[in-house]
């Protein structure tokens, strides 16, 4: 079983903060690269924010300064800090790990910023 389950999502107002979590089902010191993606309803699935292995992040202009991914080897689990966070954010947010092609998905948290 290599699915990653993702939880933390929820209801939150503009301005709020939440923290998703990934169990990566893979040890994610294996070279696998563990990635956030969000949702938003009716659009396209949409890259958010990365982690190697060896622990280099990138993220979408959308969510940077805003947005933080980072993890816990003892747990195998990377984490999405989501501050300042806008209505834009409202999606349902997916982890994924790749190693090479092959690609495993979570079945998403859903996130709403709402007033």
């Amino acid at each position: 079983q290599v699915q990653p389950v993702e939880s933390g999502g929820g209801l939150v107002q503009p301005g709020g903060s939440l923290r998703l979590s990934c169990a990566a089902a893979v040890n994610i010191f294996s070279g696998f690269v563990i990635s956030w993606h969000r949702q938003p309803p009716g659009k396209q699935r949409e890259l958010v924010a990365t982690i190697t292995s060896s622990g280099t992040t990138n993220y979408a202009d959308s969510v940077e300064g805003r947005f933080t991914i980072s993890r816990d080897g003892a747990k195998n689990t990377v984490y999405l800090q989501m501050n300042s966070l806008k209505p834009e954010d409202t999606a349902r947010y997916y982890c994924n790990t790749r190693l090479g092609p092959l690609s495993n998905w979570g079945q998403g948290t859903q996130v709403t910023v709402s007033s």
